[in-house]
């Protein structure tokens, strides 16, 4: 069905543009301009923007991937983060049994012969990790990368795949294999120092999960992991803006000195997203939640309960961040890092993945293939 939206405020990726209106058909944009709509238009009250891609998404709406590996658990957390504004996610297994990452896989598999909304592939976060640097991960199932490991994060079925990996424990030329292979992969849960953190980029890493976090900081003998992915001019970080996981002047400074366009905002989100509740299981462990921060019993944190939208309303109000470059953060920064056709940008020919905002950027609407996602 054809349909045409006009819109008193449209940011197309790149800049905003004023009375504009688009029209969608077949999931895709067909025409898109400015001044006089279409008679037939459809007069939307907002700002509309690219739809947010999340790199890393644990869980949401009751549903965590790692305990039920499932379509039907995949769509939940997608249904439940595009309440939010994401279109397009990548659902997230933390270090497991092989048995498990085998089962994922077959999952994420079904996910996209099914084309369930917004699935575009797997982020696997582990096994391959440090121990020193694990945080909520499982000690007994952090190992070495073997060929069992290899043939899952290879499969052809699987659309992007993103592996976070320790550089300590993997080494180069591994990754250089997986690379090689199509998969991303990023850096994170690292004590690494710096000069290992960089063979690891020589050899094809190309992103750093939730910067700062789990991983060696930057000190003035040691640059560390942090000093190797701020100094990088060719990767992207994923940041977590909570107001938990890293304190707000450590980001300011980090978006200021990291290369421009690299910057990506990520959830790490959990089963509470999209639905109340105090508890969870996490592998075993009740994780528990006090307002919007999770911890496990021994104190670290476990995950989010953030989702994208917040986190570009917390970059705009916490980071001083301009909402462009916030929206830029959302979507077409982690669309080029994964490598997608339509890099986060609404434009004629491209997927009518859209989101809908009021001023404070609560989400009105989203739309994944043109086909709207909140009820009227």
């Amino acid at each position: 069905m054809t349909q045409t939206y006009q819109i008193a405020r449209l940011f197309n990726g790149e800049r905003f543009h004023r009375d504009a209106w688009l029209t969608i058909d077949n999931g895709k944009i067909v025409a898109l301009g400015h001044g006089q709509a279409p008679s037939q238009a459809k007069a939307l009250t907002g700002t509309l923007v690219p739809g947010f891609v999340d790199v890393q998404v644990n869980g949401g709406g009751g549903a965590l991937f790692n305990g039920d590996r499932s379509v039907n658990a995949i769509a939940t957390i997608g249904a439940a983060h595009a309440r939010y504004g994401t279109t397009a996610f990548l659902p997230t297994l933390i270090t497991d049994s092989l048995s498990v990452l085998q089962e994922g896989a077959d999952a994420i598999a079904a996910a996209l012969r099914e084309r369930c909304p917004g699935v575009i592939g797997v982020h696997f976060e582990g096994p391959h990790l440090s121990v020193a640097k694990k945080g909520v991960h499982s000690a007994e199932h952090i190992r070495p990368l073997t060929d069992a490991e290899m043939a899952v994060y290879t499969r052809s079925d699987l659309g992007t795949v993103v592996v976070t990996l320790a550089p300590e424990t993997v080494p180069a030329s591994q990754i250089a294999e997986l690379v090689a292979a199509g998969v991303r992969v990023c850096l994170g849960h690292s004590n690494a120092d710096y000069a290992t953190a960089q063979a690891a980029l020589e050899a094809g890493a190309s992103g750093f999960t939730h910067l700062f976090n789990a991983m060696s900081p930057f000190t003035s003998r040691e640059p560390g992991m942090v000093g190797a992915a701020l100094l990088d001019p060719h990767s992207w970080c994923g940041l977590i803006v909570d107001g938990h996981h890293v304190d707000d002047a450590s980001l300011k400074l980090a978006i200021r000195a990291k290369a421009a366009q690299k910057m990506m905002l990520v959830t790490d989100a959990m089963p509470p997203v999209g639905m109340e509740g105090d508890t969870f299981t996490l592998l075993g462990r009740t994780i528990r939640r006090d307002g919007d921060k999770l911890t496990a019993p021994t104190g670290e944190l476990a995950g989010s309960v953030l989702d994208m939208a917040s986190a570009v309303r917390n970059s705009v109000h916490r980071l001083g961040v301009s909402e462009a470059e916030a929206f830029r953060m959302a979507s077409r920064y982690p669309a080029e890092f994964l490598g997608l056709e339509q890099p986060g940008r609404l434009r004629v020919g491209g997927r009518a993945d859209m989101v809908l905002l009021d001023d404070d950027f609560q989400v009105q609407q989203c739309w994944i293939g043109g086909e709207a996602v909140l009820k009227p």
